[in-house]
């Protein structure tokens, strides 16, 4: 069952070819090292020279791979295949001189799924806009629960490289996808996936919102037990009509409401499957509690359906289910709850970097001081800001696209008081708290979830987040 031995014919289809690896970072160093293993001639190209860089390139080099820094655009003479970092664009010009050429380009995804064993680990994937790590996670913890060898790999956890290369032995694999690494892994054939949602987002990477959907349709493609969508949002269906599936694939929908047959959701604050039953017309099959899953915010517990489905998929009887969710802590800045203070709850959700996430978090609660802004990343936020309106106590805003935040609430929400602080400095999170708990009464939630990336005053989303909680601890003190 295991992942260890990588498949023969691949690896002396490798043996001696010329590949090159764009980028360096994550995914390309572990990829340089397992091809140099196989016997494949290595050359990696990156864009930057910085001195995180020089230092991976100095790694490489000492195993004898050629490391060319600061050149990422040209291919370099006599190469027989690319593979790729995810982030990079296909637009760029090393692809487009690989297509004129008629190199093969793949992901480090599609690398992992070439080299499994003969007897590999079967992988259940997930993609969608937003969360798809918090999915996987509690997914491996549900696979774990039933006694099964597991890892969360992908964009997270364990590399899917070494996961697929390496000693360990897995009976499944839980498996984040983002659209990146799905755009170059034309192979991937799936056990059972799911798409969570699908909202506009990287649309200066994929082009338009109908390549970044195909892309994340990719998932489905040749699928065998099941495809899990989100009935809630019919694009997700879409995409399983469009996939080419196996014969005997089915379509299994999750949905916060009561479910019809061939989907999961929710009874009276219980989950019930009625897709993996016998006699689905007329059964139900309790799998745990809305109380198990935590926190039991209404996007976390579609998260924990869609978990539950492919799990379900899979074999695992419903103890696991919720013995598997039970067991689930959510990751730092994930509707993390940091303290309460003078009757007030201050909440982060510093990984809400767009407005589907922000919606998502601001819908978890009934009165809202709401602390948001960053950097917009072309967002607009008329939508998020009509929806959350008749929730809204308060709103501080930060960052340098703030002035689309403000505007979108003079036009939506013109009675809520909106705090604009015109600083950027990371000591503008203090200072964000303490307006905050101005604006705040005994019983509201103090939020943040900024809708926008971080990098304008962060160094990413999780040292936003460690300011935010850092500030409130300065409240309490």
């Amino acid at each position: 069952m295991g992942s260890g031995q990588v498949t023969d014919s691949v690896s002396s289809e490798l043996q001696g070819k010329h590949v090159t690896v764009a980028g360096l970072g994550v995914s390309g160093v572990p990829a340089a090292k397992v091809l140099h293993g196989l016997g494949a001639r290595v050359t990696v190209v990156n864009d930057g020279a910085d001195e995180r860089a020089r230092a991976q390139a100095a790694e490489l080099e000492a195993l004898g791979i050629t490391v060319r820094l600061g050149d990422g655009d040209s291919l370099p003479e006599g190469t027989d295949l690319i593979v790729t970092a995810p982030g990079w664009k296909p637009t760029k010009p090393l692809f487009t001189a690989a297509t004129a050429a008629g190199v093969p380009v793949w992901g480090d995804v599609e690398l992992a799924w070439r080299l499994r064993g003969e007897n590999a680990a079967p992988w259940l994937a997930v993609t969608g806009t937003n969360g798809k790590t918090t999915t996987v996670q509690m997914l491996a913890s549900i696979l774990k629960a039933a006694g099964l060898r597991t890892a969360a790999v992908g964009n997270i956890g364990v590399s899917l490289l070494d996961a697929v290369t390496g000693e360990e032995e897995y009976d499944v694999l839980a498996v984040e996808l983002s659209s990146y690494q799905l755009h170059w892994a034309p192979s991937l054939r799936a056990h059972s996936a799911a798409v969570l949602n699908l909202a506009p987002d990287h649309l200066d990477w994929h082009g338009s919102m109908e390549a970044y959907a195909a892309d994340k349709g990719r998932v489905y493609e040749g699928n065998r037990i099941a495809c899990v969508y989100n009935a809630a949002d019919p694009a997700t269906e879409a995409l399983v009509r469009e996939a080419d599936v196996e014969e005997g694939c089915r379509a299994i929908g999750f949905t916060l409401g009561a479910p019809a047959p061939s989907q999961l959701g929710v009874v009276d604050g219980i989950l019930v499957d009625r897709a993996f039953v016998e006699n689905r017309q007329k059964n139900a099959q309790e799998l745990a509690e809305v109380a198990d899953v935590n926190p039991p915010a209404p996007h976390n517990i579609a998260n924990a359906l869609a978990a539950a489905a492919l799990a379900r998929a899979y074999g695992v009887p419903p103890a696991a289910v919720r013995d598997g969710l039970r067991a689930f802590t959510p990751d730092a800045h994930r509707i993390a709850h940091v303290a309460d203070v003078d009757g007030v709850a201050y909440v982060d959700d510093s990984k809400a970097t767009n407005t589907h996430a922000a919606e998502a978090s601001l819908a978890a609660y009934e009165s809202i001081v709401w602390i948001a802004g960053g950097l917009a990343k072309g967002a607009t936020f008329d939508e998020l800001v009509t929806g959350a309106a008749k929730r809204l106590r308060g709103v501080v805003l930060i960052g340098a696209d703030r002035a689309l935040i403000r505007e979108a609430l003079a036009r939506h929400a013109p009675e809520v008081p909106v705090v604009d602080l015109d600083r950027t400095d990371t000591g503008a999170m203090l200072a964000a708290v303490q307006e905050a708990r101005r604006l705040a009464r005994p019983g509201d939630t103090v939020l943040l979830a900024p809708a926008c990336a971080s990098m304008d005053m962060f160094a990413n989303y999780n040292k936003r987040g460690d300011a935010f909680a850092q500030a409130v601890r300065e409240l309490g003190a």
